[in-house]
């Protein structure tokens, strides 16, 4: 009977995969797990259910499961393939990808996905080789003074200040497909990185009287969707302040204008408009998610690498009125970093944020139900349990942290008997996971008021049609 019951729970599982329920379809393979944890197949329904999650290193330890009670079966080649290479090691990856195209020579995507990771390991080499620690700016020797913006460009021109009509119309350009002139987009990475440059590393900020301050989470290049938020919750304004806690590029394939736009609001309103850095603002991400290829297409290598030093000269967190610490992933792997360790670390240092260390952290982990600290479902970072934040608030006066970096099918959750609030603000994430967006208003009473949206539709763009040779584009 146990085994009956397995497989009816392994359909129930393939019924909520097809509807893009991500969730309740790992729920399902792993009570088919439980009622038999012999089948290779229950093993590698969920990994592909875990990399739908990202949690890739779940996936990468169920395709390992999978191959040890059956050495010939590709599926589980093929999955543990895919887990590695979307965490970037391609080397473990090619291992895999190599066994594939082996055993299943005419499978030409997996020739494809090989080829791509050989390309991707060499590229890794050659970068690595070449880094100079202190590289001069892509941005030497432009001179933006004397660039002519042709007669025959139909925007409005951009001068030393940022303006409403220029916002405006950019607004409605990206809308339409249409791309800024080279000579801005220049000026606005230029300005912004200056700007966030002297920016400390936590930002603290308090809402005045009568003004307000709304959060939103990953918005990873789904433009209509950034717009859509605005619609319903207002254009950011001098009393009202938004604060996007990172993931802005990448996967979604209006990067770019999501970028431009969020850059535009920053110089616009510099003390009240916010920008935190998210795990996919680093180079190693960019490349193979699609932010690179999209800057290449659209504009030039030079935009992509200025955007590069840009993204590593924002700051990591931004501190709520003393109450909520805001930063893309979340809690340390040492209970005695405090707000003041934030506050000195000099991000600036370390352009990218590397395996370990406090700011790897601060970009990457996740929290997980169960108390003290867990491996990374990802693969990368470490997952914090509720005693964990309830000790981290404790020690810092605050209500809650605040953070992303992780779908959630509600667009927001509170966890952690309320000292963790994760708010994802990408509905239908990928157009595959039909997810809610949510974003999080504050007045100066400091009390979270969670809003709901819904996807709205967008021209006929696939996510990730600029990434590396289709990588992760399945």
């Amino acid at each position: 009977m146990a085994a009956e019951d397995a497989v009816s729970l392994k359909n129930k599982g393939n019924d909520a995969f097809k509807a893009h329920d991500w969730p309740s379809a790992v729920d399902y393979y792993s009570k088919a797990i439980e009622a038999n944890d012999q089948e290779p197949s229950f093993y590698t329904n969920r990994a592909q259910a875990y990399i739908k999650q990202e949690a890739y290193g779940y996936a990468i330890a169920d395709a390992s499961k999978a191959i040890e009670l059956d050495q010939n079966f590709v599926k589980a080649y093929y999955r543990r393939a895919m887990a590695n290479t979307a965490v970037l090691r391609h080397a473990d990856a090619i291992h895999d990808w190599k066994i594939v195209v082996r055993k299943n020579p005419a499978d030409k995507t997996a020739k494809m996905q090989y080829e791509a990771c050989q390309k991707m390991v060499k590229r890794d080499a050659f970068l690595k080789a070449i880094e100079v620690a202190d590289a001069p700016s892509a941005a030497e020797g432009l001179d933006l003074e004397n660039m002519v913006v042709e007669s025959s460009y139909d925007g409005v021109p951009l001068k030393e200040e940022m303006t409403q009509d220029f916002i405006d119309d950019m607004i409605e350009r990206f809308k339409t497909g249409k791309l800024l002139h080279k000579k801005y987009v220049y000026q606005i990475i230029l300005k912004v990185k200056d700007i966030v440059y002297n920016e400390p590393t936590m930002v603290e900020t308090h809402i005045q009287s009568g003004k307000k301050l709304t959060v939103c989470g990953d918005t990873h290049g789904q433009y209509f969707d950034l717009l859509e938020i605005f619609r319903l919750n207002g254009y950011p304004s001098a009393t009202h302040g938004y604060l996007f806690n990172g993931d802005f590029v990448d996967r979604g394939s209006w990067s770019s204008e999501i970028a431009l736009l969020l850059y535009a609001y920053k110089w616009m309103y510099p003390s009240s408009f916010f920008l935190n850095r998210g795990n996919h603002e680093t180079d190693d991400m960019n490349r193979m998610y699609g932010f690179e290829g999209e800057c290449k297409h659209k504009y030039n290598e030079r935009v992509f690498k200025i955007f590069s030093e840009s993204f590593s000269a924002l700051p990591l967190a931004t501190l709520i009125g003393d109450k909520y610490l805001t930063l893309h992933g979340g809690l340390f792997s040492d209970d005695k970093i405090t707000l003041d360790d934030i506050r000195k670390l000099n991000r600036h240092n370390q352009r990218q944020p590397g395996q370990s260390g406090l700011m790897m952290e601060m970009l990457w982990t996740d929290p997980q139900p169960q108390p003290g600290r867990g491996p990374s479902k990802r693969g990368v970072g470490l997952q914090f349990g509720p005693d964990v934040t309830k000790r981290f608030c404790e020690a810092n006066n605050l209500k809650a942290i605040i953070r992303s970096h992780e779908v959630r099918m509600d667009g927001y959750e509170v966890e952690h008997n309320g000292h963790c609030i994760t708010v994802f603000s990408a509905p239908r994430y990928c157009d595959s996971t039909e997810n809610k967006g949510a974003y999080i208003n504050f007045d100066n009473s400091y009390e979270p008021e969670y809003h709901q949206f819904d996807a709205v539709p967008h021209p006929d763009i696939k996510p990730m049609a600029y990434a590396n040779n289709g990588m992760m584009g399945m």
